[in-house]
């Protein structure tokens, strides 16, 4: 069961869940992105009970076309890994068992 859930599902949610209209649950979300990047961008943003966000940085490399095998540098760049915390798992585990 995969769904792709947009930002404005979860701003229709919050706005269900809570009664705030869907312009304030909007700038809700956008405010609490804007903190999560600003944070993660200092290279490392622990959220208590929710997870790890990381900072990597990948240095540039060759990469290949599998189909021409023909090579071209991928240029280095910033990504972000996330692992979750021991209770979102639990949660999960438990919910699929």
């Amino acid at each position: 069961m995969s769904k792709n859930f947009k930002k404005i599902d979860l701003i229709k949610n919050l706005s269900r869940k809570t009664g705030f209209s869907s312009k304030f649950s909007a700038k809700l979300i956008e405010d609490l992105l804007q903190i999560i990047n600003l944070n993660i961008a200092s290279g490392k943003l622990i959220i208590k009970n929710i997870g790890t966000f990381k900072l990597l940085n990948k240095k540039e490399r060759i990469g290949r076309n599998p189909k021409t095998k023909k090579e071209y540098i991928i240029s280095s760049r910033k990504s972000v890994s996330f692992i979750s915390s021991k209770k979102i798992s639990k949660d999960l585990n438990k919910f699929y068992d």
